[in-house]
């Protein structure tokens, strides 16, 4: 199943509107740190041990191996590229007897680290929407991106993050097991999962129209 989106970038919020984000993320983060440690975890890629290489993408196996038998897990997997000034950004979400979900996003004349959140933000919307999911693994390329979810200094994607931390907070409170994993995949690691996503985000070609004035 494929979906086309093309993302809301620019809010056009009043001041006192952002005023009001910011504190209901402050608030909200503040609580997912206190309360909800435990039900968030970051995993890196080490490039320079040949050792914790293998080790990685081992484990990036194993849980490829366990979502396909648990309908449970849902494993979204993330990649973003950049062509001609259009950024693209792919996910494939991943659920035990259940079509693969393809979801397809492409704006213009933004930086591809806010499409990568975004399109991080639209997967965990995804998955905490379905029934039954307790456990979210996200694989993508962008880990640092991801880490700005919890990031409570400011910065310029809090309109993203605001929305994933509320919605996080919400799938955590349902039940005391519920948790999101995010685990770093670079493209030049070429696991097979991850690989199939950067290859369409580097193959697609987004056919745009824009309205002409000839004078």
């Amino acid at each position: 199943m494929l979906q086309e989106m093309w993302p809301p970038w620019k809010t056009g919020l009043y001041d006192s509107e952002v005023v009001s984000l910011w504190e209901c993320y402050f608030q909200t983060g503040r609580l997912a740190y206190d309360k909800f440690s435990s039900c968030f975890s970051f995993h890196l890629f080490n490039e320079n041990k040949n050792a914790s290489f293998k080790t990685h993408i081992q484990q990036l196996d194993n849980l490829a191996f366990d979502s396909s038998s648990d309908s449970s897990h849902a494993l979204i997997i993330i990649d973003t590229s950049i062509k001609n000034n259009i950024v693209t950004s792919i996910s494939h979400t991943h659920i035990y007897n259940r079509p693969v979900m393809k979801t397809l996003y492409h704006v213009v004349n933004v930086m591809s680290t806010e499409a990568e959140l975004f399109t991080i933000r639209c997967g965990i919307n995804q998955a905490t929407n379905l029934n039954n999911i307790s456990k979210i693994i996200i694989i993508t390329d962008s880990i640092h991106m991801a880490k700005k979810i919890f990031d409570l200094s400011f910065h310029p994607y809090q309109i993203h993050t605001v929305v994933i931390i509320n919605k996080l907070c919400t799938f955590f409170s349902y039940h005391q097991e519920n948790s999101i994993k995010f685990w770093e995949c670079p493209s030049y690691s070429n696991w097979v999962l991850h690989k199939a996503v950067d290859k369409e985000t580097k193959s697609f070609n987004a056919i745009l129209l824009f309205l002409c004035k000839s004078s």
